[in-house]
């Protein structure tokens, strides 16, 4: 089932932030919290699921967003943002010590702070598929538990969101020319990607290709025959080596 990503501000501006929230629920956004202070939002960060953290730099507190980032990168797993009305080259240089997942100056439309998200997110799971090999060792390193949004799920773009999509109710991918349609229990999404690089982004032990246009995962196969399988009432060719690799599982 799909979820909207979750977003934590954390801004001492009780105006701007109010603002920043109104324009993220607009778009389709879920907003965790709303917080002024250091102290607050390492609170919500350890007892709420975050997706995504928007973070001024100057916080009401003597911890700065910095600080905040510091604390993220060494804590978890998930991008954050600094929104911050400091554009000079000191804060800069200082912000860059913590790598944040992007840097929005004030003021800002609409439009900036969702394509900063979207960037953030889209570059985030990018690097998250480059280190896929050590995930078991990074996760111990970094103390991830809940907060790993890709731990079971992966986003997938619909219109103006990335959605997180649980890799369960992944039934299977189509491909259809640049585009793949990922059909889910209940949805379907197009995503731009060969069939073959999203097939290294999920599960390894449920998903696999059983056509030279097919993703299925395995769990939600309802019968089969020596040339298809049927998924939810669709029926999916198979491949000789595909088919052969089930029956042999079924009968293991």
């Amino acid at each position: 089932m799909e979820q909207p990503i979750k977003i934590l501000i954390v801004e001492d501006n009780v105006i701007i932030a109010d603002d920043m929230q109104s324009m993220l629920e607009e778009i389709g956004y879920e907003i965790v919290d709303n917080v002024i202070v250091y102290e607050q939002a390492v609170d919500v960060l350890k007892n709420n699921h975050v997706d995504l953290v928007l973070i001024d730099i100057i916080l009401a507190s003597d911890k700065t967003g910095i600080d905040l980032g510091k604390h993220i990168r060494d804590t978890y797993n998930i991008p954050f943002i600094f929104v911050t009305s400091n554009s000079d080259r000191a804060t800069v240089e200082n912000a860059k010590t913590v790598k944040p997942d992007g840097y929005l100056v004030k003021p800002f439309e609409q439009q900036d702070l969702y394509t900063s998200i979207e960037i953030a997110l889209s570059n985030f799971n990018y690097a998250k598929k480059g280190n896929a090999g050590n995930s078991e060792e990074n996760d111990a390193a970094d103390g991830i538990a809940s907060n790993s949004i890709l731990k079971d799920s992966i986003f997938v773009k619909k219109q103006h969101l990335y959605y997180r999509i649980q890799f369960s109710d992944i039934q299977f991918i189509k491909a259809d020319n640049v585009y793949l349609e990922v059909n889910t229990v209940d949805k379907k999404f197009l995503v731009r990607s060969p069939l073959k690089d999203y097939l290294e982004k999920l599960p390894q032990n449920k998903f696999y290709r059983a056509h030279k246009s097919y993703i299925v995962n395995v769990d939600h196969i309802d019968a089969i025959n020596s040339k298809d399988i049927m998924i939810n009432n669709n029926l999916i060719p198979i491949s000789k080596d595909f088919k052969e690799f089930i029956l042999s599982s079924m009968n293991s």
